[in-house]
């Protein structure tokens, strides 16, 4: 049609004869219109930066439309959605598919958060665009007060597990109720500082409850890993996480090493 009106007229025409309640037209580099009864037309642009092959093109239209559907979006949000996928698929010689990623990526830019210390919001984005690539995410959490060659051994092990490795740390006042008033030793920011700086840990997000189930309810590892004598079913956090498909490992300390231990060592010589 010469003009977004007469396509908007002749839409509407057929429409009412087939007795729709709504018409998608997809108008190739001019990208897609949705006519729907007593509402104005909806013209979406072509999100394509550059059109290689067109075979393909329909069918995914179809694909996320119905899939949009079926969640529950409205016909507007599906179209969009089904606008974006076609115009990634355009971009790709033959016939090709759109990965779960590829459109994650389109519709939030890519977030891969720079690794190191993260709060929770970001994190969960992070953890969810690593999953999308295949990537295993292995999560674990502790006080880390004085970190020792216990803790780089246990997480160097944890890391072994997956890919990625998330490290929960408690805050000051949360290790305070936990290890008394004289704890921790170093503050929050110091902590999550040093751990940043090991190589088998690529995120550090800091939560003030008692326990992270409520922070691991959120962030779904694919693994969740505790250290100790702890039974998996008691680990906190680790039904979500069972629930969700993953798992719960217990992995060993290494013997003799502890911060409370080292602590001891030092009051002691000091005295």
């Amino acid at each position: 049609c010469a003009t977004d009106a007469i396509l908007a007229e002749r839409g509407e025409a057929l429409r009412a004869e087939l007795e729709l309640e709504a018409l998608l037209i997809t108008r190739s580099e001019k990208g897609m219109t949705l006519i729907r009864e007593g509402q104005a037309p909806l013209h979406l642009p072509t999100r394509a930066q550059e059109v290689f092959d067109v075979t393909g093109a329909g069918d995914t239209v179809i694909g996320l439309m119905g899939l949009a559907l079926a969640a529950n979006h409205a016909l507007p949000e599906a179209m969009m959605l089904a606008n974006l996928g076609a115009g990634l698929v355009v971009a790709k010689p033959g016939t090709a598919t759109l990965s779960i990623a590829e459109l994650y990526t389109a519709l939030h830019g890519d977030k891969l958060a720079e690794f190191g210390v993260i709060e929770p919001a970001p994190l969960v984005d992070a953890v969810r665009a690593a999953q999308l690539r295949g990537e295993r995410v292995v999560m674990t959490n502790g006080c880390f007060d004085i970190l020792h060659a216990g803790h780089v051994a246990y997480l160097e092990q944890a890391k072994r597990l997956g890919d990625r490795l998330v490290v929960a740390v408690n805050d000051d006042a949360s290790i305070g109720r936990l290890k008394g008033p004289k704890r921790p030793i170093n503050p929050l920011n110091r902590r999550m500082q040093v751990l940043a700086g090991l190589g088998a840990v690529d995120w550090v997000v800091p939560f003030s409850d008692d326990t992270p189930a409520a922070l691991i309810e959120q962030v779904l590892p694919d693994i969740l890993v505790k250290g100790g004598d702890y039974r998996p079913e008691d680990i906190a956090g680790g039904c979500a996480v069972i629930a969700n498909g993953g798992e719960v490992k217990v992995l060993g300390f290494e013997d003799g090493v502890s911060t409370t231990a080292m602590i001891s060592s030092i009051l002691d010589r000091e005295s």
